[in-house]
């Protein structure tokens, strides 16, 4: 059962010490930290993280890896917890460091667990998170390309967001078909731009991105289930190009069509 419940996530566990203390330096703990893990498997970031940071809260659902990673590592606090329904705006700081969040993500919930962690921009002071290559790429997007999308936007409304790093498949076992690549975020002092109704905003951008190969007052409309002609005056309102195609929009003109909205 947990073999069976380990591939069903698709998780990979990272074997790579180099590449491990890489991704540790990307959030730098110190003895002041908080340092919360997000599935430790076999401890690869576990032993780093354990050396350099004054707390460890490891999260895994997994009892057998539990197991083990509680006799490799009896400091490090362990969880019997899933990251996507764990109360990450709740989290505490050290009373003079910081809290930090670390993880080797599974491919099948990674999208999941960072929707999780993102909604809480003011408990988590940074994040390394390893995803597939392809999400992580979605995540750190400009717009204009086909990786920018509805995630690219709802990430970095909130976070700067760094593609830090690339790794092999053979850095894994089992080696995964897919390449993986870092996150490093950082939450912003502010939004990047202010909005009265931020779930207006949300289903505006998701509504957008609905159907890329629709004009924006198409899709807008389609998705909102409001009349084109709606849609069409919202946006030259908001000075933005009604035939233009949501890819190309920055976070300042959904946000200004949502207003309109």
């Amino acid at each position: 059962m947990p073999g069976g419940r380990r591939r069903a996530l698709g998780q990979h566990f990272l074997r790579d010490a180099g590449i491990a203390r890489a991704i540790v330096d990307l959030v730098a703990p110190t003895p002041a930290d908080l340092v919360v893990e997000i599935g430790p498997g076999h401890g690869a970031l576990t032993g780093e993280l354990a050396r350099r940071a004054g707390h460890v809260l490891a999260l895994e659902v997994d009892r057998v890896l539990i197991e083990r990673v509680r006799a490799a590592f009896p400091t490090v606090e362990i969880a019997t917890a899933d990251a996507r329904g764990w109360n990450w705006a709740a989290l505490e700081r050290p009373p003079s460091g910081r809290a930090l969040v670390v993880g080797n993500l599974p491919y099948s919930v990674g999208t999941a667990i960072l929707t999780a962690l993102v909604a809480a921009p003011r408990a988590i002071d940074a994040m390394a998170l390893m995803l597939q290559r392809e999400v992580a790429e979605r995540v750190a997007a400009a717009p204009g390309g086909k990786a920018y999308g509805s995630l690219s936007v709802h990430v970095q409304l909130h976070w700067q967001v760094e593609l830090a790093l690339r790794v092999p498949a053979d850095a894994f076992r089992p080696p995964p078909k897919v390449e993986s690549a870092v996150l490093r975020l950082t939450p912003l002092g502010a939004p990047r731009v202010e909005l009265p109704d931020e779930r207006r905003f949300e289903a505006v951008v998701r509504a957008a991105f609905a159907q890329r190969r629709k004009t924006l007052a198409n899709a807008l409309a389609a998705g909102l289930g409001l009349p084109v002609g709606t849609t069409r005056e919202a946006a030259t309102l908001a000075g933005v190009d009604p035939g233009r195609r949501a890819e190309t929009l920055h976070i300042q003109e959904f946000a200004e069509i949502a207003r309109r909205l």
